[in-house]
């Protein structure tokens, strides 16, 4: 059952200031309770599982005074101030560790920590800048789904279709790889060393019988599956 969206506004449209401490706790929240929704767990006692007690019962008093959710019979229902807020806590920290397991190859324990606290730093404009850097990619490392951005939509109208799976290229074709988004986290780690990364080009050099590309001056054999994983822009 999915956390349902309620849309009611409990201090009307008034101000209310927090400081940026608090405001980081009511983003860990947010996120938890997002994340709850994806497992489809409705339960507002799992919180309690994961935050102390008395610093989750205060702070979730802030984020109803504030109208980002409301609680009724056991259960958190976001508001739609709630919902986007909590839209934008999501798409920051998986864009965040799309950018750092790809681009900076951090390992995961670091990837981790250090996209906990990009969340709560990036402007609107930066976050879009990186969602454009890595080819607006559809998912985190996990395989959880990023929420889409208005520099998204823009792609998709313009320029959607110079951004295909590396499958789909005809032989003797080239591009750029955007982003990889493997079924399974081995992979990422088995593509980076053949060196297929974000940013290395690659030529199309077969597709039958086997499929095989070209970097630089090495040829690789992939199954579909696999390349059906690299998303390049062509060149």
């Amino acid at each position: 059952m999915r956390l349902p969206l309620r849309h009611h506004r409990r201090h009307h449209g008034k101000a209310i200031a927090f400081s940026e401490q608090e405001n980081r706790a009511i983003d860990e929240v947010l996120e938890r309770i997002w994340t709850m929704r994806e497992e489809n767990i409705n339960d507002i006692t799992k919180l309690h599982e994961q935050f102390p007690h008395m610093w989750l019962h205060h702070t979730l008093e802030k984020m109803t005074v504030m109208d980002l959710i409301e609680i009724e019979n056991g259960t958190v229902y976001f508001t739609h101030e709630g919902e986007e807020r909590a839209k934008q806590i999501i798409r920051r920290h998986r864009l965040a560790e799309r950018l750092l397991s790809e681009v900076l190859q951090v390992n995961e324990g670091v990837m981790e920590a250090s996209a906990c606290s990009f969340e709560h730093v990036l402007n609107p404009h930066i976050t879009d800048s990186i969602c454009t850097l890595l080819g607006h990619p559809p998912t985190c490392p996990h395989g959880k789904p990023i929420p889409r951005g208005k520099c998204c939509e823009r792609y998709a109208k313009k320029i959607e279709p110079i951004l295909v799976r590396l499958s789909n290229l005809a032989p003797g074709q080239e591009g750029t790889v955007a982003f990889i988004s493997p079924k399974h986290h081995s992979r990422l780690d088995r593509l980076g060393s053949f060196g297929i990364i974000p940013g290395t080009r690659i030529h199309m050099h077969q597709k039958e019988p086997a499929l095989i590309i070209r970097i630089g001056e090495t040829d690789l054999a992939l199954e579909k599956d696999i390349a059906d994983d690299i998303y390049v822009r062509i060149i």
